[in-house]
């Protein structure tokens, strides 16, 4: 019975709802809120002091939530407008809204900065969200903070055999 009321009231109060990914209608972003956002410092929505939050934001509307402590956690997603609110919508059919005050960006409780350029593993995600439509989480870029000196040098071997040919 409750949420028989619970429904009635927000069909009643205009609330839209996203129930399907494909359904919610990618906005091409406000130049301001158009680029690279990264948590500074330690934030109360991130597991450990050493974690970082970004955003990435296109032009077009296309957007990458990434998280880096131990490990990468990228979820592809877009912005889209929620009564009158701009919100990321993840393919996992998350619905995050996004609040600029001045130079910061409150979204998912982190406080975000824009700064010139993503980190190497969220380039790496983004590279691999725009290869994969479907992908709806990317967890198998390993932090570069946590390889170890010998999984660099044999990435380096490769890299050094090509520049020998």
């Amino acid at each position: 019975m409750k949420k028989w009321m619970l429904l009635s009231a927000l069909a009643l109060g205009g609330c839209a709802q996203i129930t399907d990914y494909q359904q919610a209608v990618k906005t091409p972003a406000p130049a301001n809120l158009q680029g690279n956002w990264q948590t500074f410092g330690p934030q109360s929505g991130l597991r450990s002091d050493k974690a970082i939050g970004s955003l990435i934001v296109s032009a077009s509307g296309d957007t990458l939530d990434c998280r880096q402590w131990q490990r990468v956690i990228a979820k592809p997603g877009k912005l889209t407008q929620l009564n009158g609110d701009y919100v990321n919508v993840t393919r996992q059919l998350r619905v995050m809204p996004l609040e600029q005050e001045g130079s910061e960006l409150h979204y998912d409780g982190l406080t975000l900065r824009k700064v010139e350029r993503p980190t190497v593993e969220c380039q790496q995600a983004l590279q691999m969200a725009e290869q994969d439509a479907k992908v709806q989480v990317i967890q198998n870029i390993e932090p570069e903070s946590l390889k170890t000196r010998i999984t660099q040098a044999t990435e380096a071997k490769p890299a050094a055999a090509q520049v020998e040919k």
